[in-house]
């Protein structure tokens, strides 16, 4: 666990993270997930960090801080199968809550109800269940009916 390096997402990432995404089934450019999206969310005071094995200079691990102007929300944490269970989903979801308290924001995640391994990680580090919510999204723009 010692040979991976912790950083900032950079625009040379973008295919390995979108990659990543794919395989770990978090995200993908069919869901809105390209290269434009991530730098504008970053530009509007978010933050995506990633996972580097040293030995092989792959990018591994992912976590994606978008905001709101009110609060950060959670996406992406993602650490490709090989490297899990090995406290990598931890330490990015760590780090993100330093991200949040340096910037003085409360912040937010959705997470599917059987990703038990996840929400055991999010409750151990204070996130606490908003029971009351349901989530829905719409994807396809021209879905709207107006």
């Amino acid at each position: 666990m010692d040979n991976y390096t912790i950083r900032d997402y950079s625009n040379q990432d973008f295919d390995q993270l979108s990659a990543l995404w794919e395989v770990t089934g978090v995200g993908s450019t069919k869901r809105g997930d390209n290269a434009q999206i991530i730098a504008q969310s970053i530009e509007l005071g978010g933050k995506l960090i990633v996972l580097i094995d040293n030995r092989t200079n792959k990018l591994f691990g992912s976590s994606w801080m978008t905001f709101d102007g009110r609060r950060l929300h959670l996406h992406h944490i993602a650490v490709e199968t090989l490297y899990q269970n090995k406290g990598f989903g931890k330490i990015l979801t760590k780090e993100s809550l330093k991200f949040a308290k340096e910037k003085g924001y409360q912040i937010k995640l959705e997470v599917h109800k059987t990703n038990t391994k996840a929400i055991s990680i999010y409750k151990n580090l204070g996130f606490n269940f908003l029971g009351d919510y349901d989530v829905y999204i719409v994807r396809n723009l021209d879905s709207i009916i107006l």
